[in-house]
């Protein structure tokens, strides 16, 4: 495909680039540019990642990027970023990202494509969607979205067209629901101590996260409190990952069974006089009720259950309940299990029995997403929302596009669609549905993106994205305090389009562009945002680059009352009316097996527990070198994973006959692939160990790890457990 290379000669410079920046933990880059005719462009990573780093590029006179490194005078960034942003010029310049639209012109998949022009592509999409309307009505066209930018301008303005047009919504469950379900059932909001916290306390707890792969900036914080106050770093997880090897006190649990740990130290804290009876007295709703139900969860019954023994348990709630300032740093990855919600709730509710939230570098964080009180209103057309509108589930992708009745909400099919920034034929649950639905001749599929991803091989239509340093938008950091401004630094190459282009002109391609928010480019909608929220406009944030939302202490540590109607911190949760961030609508209502949510934190196996046929528990770890699908593309990336591997326990491959590097099949019933064997005492006997996300093609039969797990919806508000499969492995014979 030689003709999407065409606007790529003025890029041949830049392929001596030297990537010098990898680097090891909490290691700063500093600002200093190398080269003294180099300007510097601030921005912010767009990736989704809650760490949102405050960003120093370099940029050349003849308007090229170059180091990329993390803004020493953020309070959160500090300086450090990961190696895979740090060498973003690697991917900017990639000699195989898409410059031009794309036509199929032989069955999909196949692999034939005719350039055809930006005009052309953007008609025969807005054709396509006449088509299918008048055909099956406005519900047949779904667009369908995530985060490859959390920019919010290019990002969500997908909705505005969305909503205009009456098409299918879209219930984004995939990757945050059963870890914003579970805390917010604990305090009434997303937010929690101030994230620089970490670098003020004597202990750090990193649950459910590999911080040294995933968000660098954890360690920055828990480094520093350790080199100045001597703090203990405490890591939970499922294997011995990077994180856990930086750890002064390492637990390994089996997976789905952080609750039983949770119930277990809080237990212990009643038990042994840790317990901050006076605080729970103002502030929980029933530490008496509690106190009763964690009479029988001994840290024997959780040993048997996590695969602890009882002295790390013993140990562990010794640690925690004698340090008055512990920072319980929550994550994703504990949560994306079918009881994942509940044991959210379960982690958080330690630091309530401790008292821990009173302290400066106290309390429990997982997202401080409420915090920014940013009004997108306008700019994804809430006003032209129609409440009688379907809602498809993102991870249902597969079973919608295959029909499925429930998952399409017994209306009619979807025959059109619009993707941005996301990659679903490799990232989505059930992946043998999700590629038969694809396959579907009756369906049209326009994909806007940067590089031929899986998803843009099945379609009919390619169009090609601008990055991040291409384009102004806007950014708030979960995982931190502040609103980044991303204004653009760099011209693109001249036949790429932004999102927000995109959007704009099939706005006026089907008669809606005269509608509430179209018409205004990225900068002004920005400022729009801006003003709407009460904030200063794009100028002030274009000098002063970022804008600290972080509420006072009182606030930030729930000393004013938790965000419940009671002020109390709930350890009764409502399962089914609790409001959450991302609550289902009604017409969907609550989801999964949420009658078997108990009352109090406790241990619920909902979970595909191993059984005889399936005696593996299989996880879909995040790798160090790439985000979700981004990054695998990239030479240097690819290079330092290596290649699709499952990690498994010495004792589990002896008994199984599978040697280092052999090929192995791993399946349940929803299919199986096959992968090669990396046998190492990283995993515990009876788990498996899938990092990645590898596109499919990367595995040996062309089909990647998502083959595996399920679209299931974890209770009670959905989300999909991607890291709780029942499997079974054997040595490949072929």
């Amino acid at each position: 495909m030689n003709s999407r290379h065409g606007e790529f000669l003025w890029l041949l410079a830049v392929q001596a680039l030297e990537y010098t920046n990898a680097m090891n933990i909490a290691t700063p880059i500093h600002a200093k540019s190398e080269k003294p005719d180099n300007r510097v462009g601030h921005t912010a990573c767009p990736h989704d990642c809650p760490s949102t780093c405050a960003l120093e590029v370099d940029i050349s006179e003849d308007g090229r990027i170059g180091r990329v490194r993390g803004a020493n005078d953020h309070s959160y960034t500090s300086g450090v970023i990961c190696a895979k942003v740090a060498r973003y010029a690697e991917r900017l310049y990639h000699p195989d990202r898409l410059m031009h639209p794309l036509r199929r012109t032989g069955a999909k998949g196949a692999g034939h494509w005719q350039q055809i022009s930006w005009d052309d592509a953007l008609d025969e999409i807005a054709e396509a969607f006449v088509k299918a309307e008048a055909r099956d009505g406005s519900e047949a066209i779904w667009p369908y979205f995530y985060a490859g930018t959390m920019g919010w301008v290019q990002r969500d303005s997908i909705d505005r067209l969305r909503h205009a047009k009456r098409y299918s919504g879209f219930f984004s469950s995939i990757c945050t629901n059963p870890a914003w379900t579970g805390f917010t059932m604990a305090t009434g909001t997303l937010r929690g101590p101030d994230p620089r916290e970490m670098g003020r306390t004597d202990c750090v707890v990193i649950w459910g996260t590999n911080a040294v792969s995933t968000q660098v900036n954890v360690m920055t914080h828990a480094i520093k409190s350790r080199k100045e106050r001597g703090a203990k770093i405490v890591v939970i997880d499922i294997y011995d990952n990077p994180t856990m090897k930086q750890a002064d006190m390492a637990l390994i649990v089996r997976p789905g069974t952080d609750a039983a740990l949770a119930c277990a130290v809080m237990h212990i804290a009643f038990r042994d006089g840790y317990a901050d009876r006076a605080y729970m007295a103002r502030y929980a709703d029933d530490p008496e009720g509690l106190e009763a139900h964690l009479k029988t969860k001994t840290p024997q019954w959780a040993a048997a259950i996590t695969g602890l023994s009882v002295e790390e348990i013993e140990a562990f709630a010794s640690l925690v309940g004698t340090t008055k300032k512990t920072f319980f740093r929550l994550g994703y990855g504990f949560t994306r299990q079918r009881n994942g919600a509940v044991a959210m709730h379960a982690a958080a509710s330690i630091a309530t029995v401790l008292g821990s939230w009173q302290y400066e570098g106290g309390g429990a964080f997982h997202s401080n997403s409420d915090i920014f009180r940013l009004n997108s209103a306008e700019l994804t057309g809430r006003s032209m929302k129609d409440a009688d509108i379907r809602m498809l589930d993102q991870s249902q992708i597969g079973r919608v596009l295959t029909g499925d009745a429930v998952a399409l909400r017994h209306r009619g099919p979807v025959t059109a669609m619009l993707i941005q920034n996301t990659n679903p034929a490799n990232i989505a649950p059930e992946q043998r549905l999700v590629r038969r639905g694809f396959a579907r001749d009756d369906l049209f599929v326009a994909v806007h993106e940067q590089f031929m991803t899986e998803t843009a091989e099945i379609a009919d239509i390619v169009i090609p994205a601008t990055m991040f340093v291409e384009h102004d938008d806007i950014y708030r950091a979960g995982g931190q305090n502040h609103i980044l401004l991303g204004p653009k630094l760099v011209e693109p190459p001249p036949t790429v389009r932004t999102n927000l282009f995109v959007i704009e002109e099939l706005a006026k391609r089907l008669g809606v562009a005269d509608r509430p928010g179209f018409g205004f480019t990225a900068r002004e909608m920005v400022d729009r945002i801006l003003e709407s929220s009460g904030l200063p406009d794009y100028n002030h944030f274009l000098e002063h680059k970022w804008f600290d939302r972080q509420p006072a202490f009182e606030e930030a540590h729930y000393l004013n009352g938790f965000a419940h109607p009671d002020g109390k911190f709930h350890f009764r949760p409502d399962w089914i009316n609790q409001p959450a961030p991302n609550k289902p609508p009604a017409a969907i209502g609550a989801l999964g097996p949420h009658a078997a949510l108990p009352a109090f934190p406790d241990q619920v196996d909902v979970i595909e527990v191993a059984d005889l046929e399936h005696p593996f528990r299989l996880a879909t770890s995040p790798a160090r070198n790439f985000l979700n699908s981004s990054f695998s593309e990239t030479k240097t990336s690819r290079q330092k994973e290596g290649r699709p591997e499952v990690m498994i326990n010495p004792a589990d491959a002896e008994a199984n006959g599978i040697a280092h590097g052999d090929l192995v099949r791993i399946g349940n019933s929803r299919g199986d692939l096959r992968i090669h064997a990396r046998i190492t005492t990283e995993v515990k006997s009876g788990v498996l160990i899938a990092e990645g996300l590898w596109p499919n093609k990367a595995h040996v039969n062309g089909e990647g790890i998502n083959v595996l797990t399920g679209a299931d919806p974890v209770a009670p508000y959905g989300g999909a457990a991607v890291h709780d499969n029942k499997v079974w492995l054997r040595r490949d014979a072929a």
